[in-house]
């Protein structure tokens, strides 16, 4: 008896692994209940090391479909802990972190500071994956604010930061193959699309910063969302941060539990504003000039960089439309068609046709 649940254990995803195995022409899709099943026993370690590395690169070449990714997504969110609410309710942003910086400063910790000093709650989850890049655990130690280890009530205000291997262990040690294997995996596309807090409503949800590095991957991300209901704003990363960069304004996706809000295009730092404001940070800074600089903003003594004000705005016009009545939704989620811009337009004030 042993014996075959050993056997059972081996081969339980093998089936799986020769749909979407067959190559670039030849392989197939998972539905999303397939999905859920295959990931949730990943994440349980019931599979081989040799179905999981099959599995890994099967994903790397074919690339995960819309419905595979909202099924990974469903067997990680099972597998989250709780997450507690605060005393004074409020949508939580939530942004991914796990790409670092490689020659720009590394801006996710100003981004996270300067939507605390609105009174938005922050948290902040990431796991460091690449030696050569400088990630944001290390500018967040160096400037002593505070880390989690488990689930905690975000009042308005807070900000945190929380590893991943204190939110889903499981989850870190599959985004931790890359190591070995030197490729990306599906949980590096399941980390920037996931929700931790996932309240019972939408005003009790996560606005999740998620971020994409190549165009292709934008409209299934967009469709993930919408099949999960998601609110978050998707924009094309910084070196694969959520942040924007400082010297562009990124083209991004305003969405709220899943239906797009806006579609906004990029723009250059210089058409937004003039002077010292439109000027770059130094690259290739390292941990406590990069905490530097982010003092040095927060505390006014140097301009927010224009597409950082700008995405800082559209994260505040989410997160306010998120806490509004299902009666006043609807208006709430029109006026946010204000951010649209189409990629023909050339200035801040250009708005797409209606």
């Amino acid at each position: 008896m042993v014996f075959i649940a050993t056997i059972t254990l081996i081969m339980s995803i093998s089936h799986y692994i020769k749909e979407i195995g067959r190559g670039t022409k030849g392989a197939r899709s998972l539905s999303r209940a397939q999905a859920c099943d295959l990931m949730g026993q990943v994440l349980d370690g019931k599979v081989s090391d040799l179905e999981l590395g099959g599995f890994c690169i099967a994903m790397r070449f074919k690339g995960e479909s819309a419905e595979e990714l909202a099924g990974f997504l469903d067997a990680t969110q099972q597998r989250l802990p709780v997450w507690p609410q605060a005393h004074k309710a409020l949508p939580v942003v939530v942004i991914p972190s796990y790409n670092g910086s490689r020659k720009l400063a590394n801006l996710t910790p100003l981004l996270a500071g300067l939507l605390a000093q609105q009174g938005l709650p922050v948290l902040v989850h990431g796991s460091h994956t690449e030696d050569k890049r400088l990630g944001t655990a290390e500018v967040w130690q160096q400037l002593g604010w505070t880390a989690i280890e488990r689930p905690v009530a975000l009042e308005p205000g807070d900000k945190v930061w929380m590893q991943t291997r204190h939110l889903l262990a499981p989850l870190d040690r599959l985004l931790q193959i890359r190591r070995q294997m030197g490729l990306r995996n599906p949980a590096h596309s399941i980390v920037k699309l996931l929700d931790p807090i996932h309240g019972s409503s939408t005003a009790q949800s996560g606005l999740v910063l998620a971020s994409y590095t190549h165009p292709a991957y934008a409209q299934p991300m967009i469709q993930t969302l919408a099949m999960r209901t998601t609110s978050a704003l998707l924009v094309r990363g910084t070196e694969g941060e959520a942040v924007a960069a400082p010297h562009r304004e990124p083209v991004s996706t305003g969405v709220i539990a899943g239906e797009i809000c806006f579609e906004r295009s990029s723009l250059h730092s210089s058409q937004l504003a003039s002077g010292a404001e439109s000027s770059a940070p130094e690259q290739n800074l390292n941990t406590e000039q990069t905490a530097r600089l982010t003092l040095d903003i927060l505390n006014g003594q140097l301009p927010v960089p224009a597409p950082i004000a700008q995405q800082l705005e559209q994260i505040q016009a989410l997160h306010q439309a998120m806490q509004v009545t299902d009666a006043d939704a609807a208006a709430s989620r029109a006026a946010l068609q204000a951010y649209n811009r189409s990629p023909d337009c050339r200035s801040p004030d250009c708005r797409s046709p209606d």
